[in-house]
């Protein structure tokens, strides 16, 4: 059977959680005897190919790669629903004739991609790995930082994330550039929203703006709702997110499984400090600096903290990382070969977790439990689901210093505690398991 999966980026340049899902399943139906390609792009902005498809392979993996460089977007809507988008869409799946498509994310193809598979009769499925299908930011986080439940009937909550993100760009329009706190975001979205309407500006870019924002929530969940024949959903809260925000997608619930050495923990010498880690995207949303404004009211010499991340995702944010952790024992380690990570996660004793957003069952989170690390994680469901209080970790409240203090003391400075906790952690899904579940929802 020929399957082609849909990703908005993929190895070896895009590295993360939703690549190697992809890779996973991709690996697995390859080896079952099924012709898999997988389909990426090139995001607007990178460096650009010599052509709008190029074709490569990884690790035995077929790729074809669409330069969005060449099919830029000018607008918001253009971010979710691109027509333009179509006639590369329409070549690619006429040179590829899938017996099925399955989609990992729709950035970059745009939920056009469901208007042509549906066109040509193609049977399409998804994984909703983050929450695109509902939410501007991808994060179900409001522009004041609070969790956030969708958008809103009058779409203010929406219009004031893109306003609050935009105010940091050169490139945005002035009257943008005042949106920076989340008051100020909030109060400019209910006027721009209530002024869009008035003679002089109705039709213009401000109300185009609004506009492209307010339909989006409803134009993916008709595309969804149409295109889609079913969805697997990684945890039962993003199920219920995508639920409760209109989509009726049948939705299986499927837990993400992970290939990495099993082995038993070593024994840490007695005395030797404690390792701390963190391991992820080095940006606000992670909250890489509440972990290292806690771990500095830690006792000095009980425990070291290393940071595995790229430096360069955000220079000024990476920049006041820096300076917090003057003078700590924090060490700066960038980024690794994912065949390094049981290695690296096997010198750790605990890996801390503290995003701010949601998260939905991060790899890294399952690696960490597969190789008997205890865990530290904000108290949001797309982590706590897999967490078993007092046998593989604890959980704090989500973005408070004082509590992430609390039970980082407890586990670190109690002598021989986290090596106890790593004799009852451990998550024995393998991606196999999870690759053959996913095919069964293709009900084939």
């Amino acid at each position: 059977m020929k399957i082609v999966f849909f990703v908005h980026c993929f190895f070896p340049e895009h590295f993360y959680g939703t690549e190697t899902y992809t890779l996973e399943l991709a690996r697995h139906y390859q080896s079952w005897g099924h012709d898999v390609t997988v389909v990426s792009a090139i995001f607007q902005g990178e460096a650009a190919a010599t052509s709008l498809l190029t074709r490569y392979e990884y690790q035995g993996i077929p790729v074809v790669c669409i330069d969005k460089n060449q099919i830029p977007h000018s607008r918001v809507k253009e971010t979710y629903y691109q027509p333009q988008m179509r006639p590369a869409l329409e070549q690619v799946l006429q040179d590829l004739r899938p017996d099925l498509v399955h989609v990992t994310h729709l950035i970059n193809h745009t939920a056009a991609l469901l208007e042509v598979t549906q066109a040509m009769g193609v049977p399409t499925f998804a994984t909703f790995t983050d929450f695109f299908g509902f939410c501007l930011n991808n994060k179900l986080e409001a522009a004041n930082g609070d969790l956030c439940k969708g958008p809103s009937p009058s779409r203010t909550n929406c219009i004031a994330c893109h306003i609050k993100d935009a105010s940091r760009s050169p490139h945005a329009n002035r009257w943008m550039r005042h949106g920076a706190t989340p008051q100020s975001a909030q109060w400019l979205a209910g006027g721009a929203n209530l002024l869009r309407r008035l003679p002089g500006l109705r039709g213009g870019p401000i109300d185009g703006l609004i506009e492209d924002i307010a339909r989006r929530p409803d134009t993916l969940g008709s595309l969804y709702n149409a295109g889609y024949k079913a969805a697997v959903a990684p945890t039962a809260f993003l199920k219920q997110a995508y639920i409760a925000n209109g989509i009726r997608v049948p939705m299986q619930g499927i837990w993400f499984g992970v290939d990495i050495d099993r082995r038993p923990k070593p024994v840490r010498a007695p005395g030797q400090p404690q390792v701390i880690g963190f391991i992820g995207q080095i940006a606000p949303h992670k909250g890489t600096d509440l972990l290292i404004e806690a771990f500095a009211r830690l006792e000095r010499g009980a425990a070291e903290l290393r940071i595995y991340g790229p430096a360069d995702q955000d220079p000024a944010y990476m920049a006041m990382l820096k300076t917090l952790a003057h003078d700590l024992d924090v060490r700066f380690m960038g980024t690794f070969a994912k065949e390094q990570m049981a290695d690296i996660l096997r010198d750790m004793d605990l890996l801390v977790i503290p995003s701010r957003w949601y998260e939905n069952s991060p790899l890294v989170l399952l690696n960490s439990l597969a190789t008997h690390t205890p865990v530290l994680v904000s108290d949001v469901a797309g982590m706590t689901e897999f967490l078993e209080p007092g046998l593989n970790g604890e959980a704090f409240a989500r973005g408070d210093i004082d509590d992430l203090t609390l039970k980082l003391r407890t586990l670190v400075e109690t002598p021989g505690h986290l090596q106890e906790l790593s004799k009852t952690t451990r998550y024995e899904r393998s991606s196999e398991i999870m690759a053959r579940e996913t095919f069964a929802v293709y009900g084939l």
